[in-house]
């Protein structure tokens, strides 16, 4: 399967990780299927946001229950490594739910789309779209 990603959602996340660092910043992925059509930023409401991430609960629970009334769907996550690298890293890989949910990750300037599937994250291709 390859991803469809709008070049707006893209600039979205990579305008956030540089507005949080040194800080962790996180969100919410939207779209329909295999395609992602915005990125809607999130609080990181982790008590320690230099190193981890957490949104915002109220932002999940409104995302959803917009999806519920025709706005788009959640289809997964996104968050920031302000020193690392745009891959999983182990604390990523411990609180993985593997529940399908598609997750980027931005550093040094890039975003890399991953699955968190059953065993683990699987890294996705990816097809940008105008937008």
């Amino acid at each position: 399967m390859i991803l469809e990603v709008t070049s707006g959602a893209i600039a979205t996340v990579l305008a956030e990780a540089a507005k949080a660092h040194p800080l962790e910043c996180c969100g919410l992925l939207l779209g329909d299927g295999p395609r992602i059509a915005r990125a809607e930023p999130a609080a990181n409401v982790h008590p320690l946001p230099d190193r981890h991430f957490e949104i915002d609960p109220a932002a999940l629970i409104a995302a959803h229950r917009a999806a519920r009334t025709g706005g788009p769907k959640v289809l997964g996550y996104y968050h920031s490594h302000p020193n690392g690298h745009p891959l999983p890293s182990a604390t990523d890989c411990e609180h993985a739910g593997h529940d399908g949910a598609i997750w980027a990750i931005a550093a040094n300037g890039e975003v890399g789309f991953w699955r968190d599937a059953n065993r683990g994250f699987e890294r996705l291709s990816t097809r940008v779209l105008s937008g």
